[in-house]
């Protein structure tokens, strides 16, 4: 496993780092909760320290299973959630991140991660009815506190970013990013400028990438996937699928599976520092540590992009 610095903090981590999104249940479909800290220990023992959660996963299950994984070996996880974020029941949201917001949900998630620091504490969405010098006030105090060790933004367009930067040394991005979609590159190649860190969601686009669907799939009515992923319904699907095809004939060169060469390609991409990856089995994760443990070649590489150009356009 690859270990990377996390911003300016000082952390390492693991450049694959495990999500627990689906482990919320209420998105994904349903879980076992055993299962999920199954999966988790596995992570941790291949190597992934990296862990990510946050306080809107299933209303606050995500960050419990979560902390309920590391009791008693809290040291060998490097532990990030998120705030400003509450899903409502109709499944729309509100975003706060005023201070004495921020300060609410960090005691709430650290009883529910059952520690008493958190290693990456970052806001979730931008939130437009807060000047964020003020938010970034109260993550610098809970940073001199002791309370979190490092601060980071999740969902911030470019523009947010270089204006949070004006404020204050943020140690990391988050975004989504993957070989459907590359939106975010310019992004990427501002962090990779300026020294902050770029943590990559929906590595694999919901399995879009896992070369297990060959048709479109019908989703159970607790998993979201299509929401979040245009990639399951025509005509996108029929365009991915064909990139699917090639992705299954590298991976059979290079003797890994299709999720090997979606993750990898994500992990070595200028700019990216850590590829944030889910898992709903210990199998899955064993498989996901695996994923940086070889270089696709530069050959491979440009027959990816330009099956991806012939596809989607530049």
């Amino acid at each position: 496993m690859e270990y990377r610095e996390l911003g300016h903090s000082g952390i390492r981590a693991s450049s694959i780092a495990q999500g627990s999104w689906e482990m919320a249940g209420n998105v994904w479909g349903d879980v076992d909760d055993q299962v999920s800290i199954a999966t988790i220990h596995k992570a941790l023992e291949c190597g992934i320290n990296l862990l990510d959660t946050a306080a809107s996963y299933g209303g606050g299950r995500s960050e419990e299973v979560v902390g309920k994984a590391l009791r008693g070996i809290r040291e060998k996880a490097v532990l990030c959630t998120k705030c400003g974020l509450k899903v409502l029941p109709d499944h729309s949201v509100e975003y706060n991140l005023k201070p004495d917001s921020i300060r609410f949900e960090v005691e709430r998630s650290l009883k529910r991660l059952d520690t008493d620091y958190i290693d990456l504490y970052q806001f979730h969405y931008p939130d437009p009815s807060t000047p964020v010098s003020e938010s970034l006030r109260t993550m610098d105090a809970l940073k001199n506190e002791g309370i979190i060790r490092a601060v980071g933004v999740s969902n911030f367009n470019l523009e947010q970013l270089k204006e949070a930067l004006d404020c204050y040394p943020i140690d990391s991005v988050q975004l989504k990013f993957n070989m459907l979609t590359r939106d975010n590159l310019e992004m990427i190649r501002f962090c990779r400028e300026k020294g902050v860190s770029v943590i990559t969601y929906g590595s694999i686009a919901g399995g879009m990438l896992s070369g297990v669907y060959k048709e479109p799939p019908v989703f159970g009515p607790n998993d979201r996937r299509k929401d979040f992923y245009p990639f399951f319904e025509e005509p996108l699907f029929s365009k991915a699928r064909r990139l699917v095809d090639l992705l299954e004939e590298i991976a059979g060169e290079t003797g890994r599976t299709v999720v090997d060469v979606a993750i990898n390609w994500v992990i070595y991409q200028p700019g990216v520092t850590f590829a944030l990856v889910g898992a709903n089995t210990p199998q899955q994760a064993g498989a996901n540590a695996q994923s940086g443990s070889f270089r696709l070649t530069g050959e491979q590489l440009q027959r990816i992009d330009q099956r991806y150009q012939e596809l989607f356009g530049a």
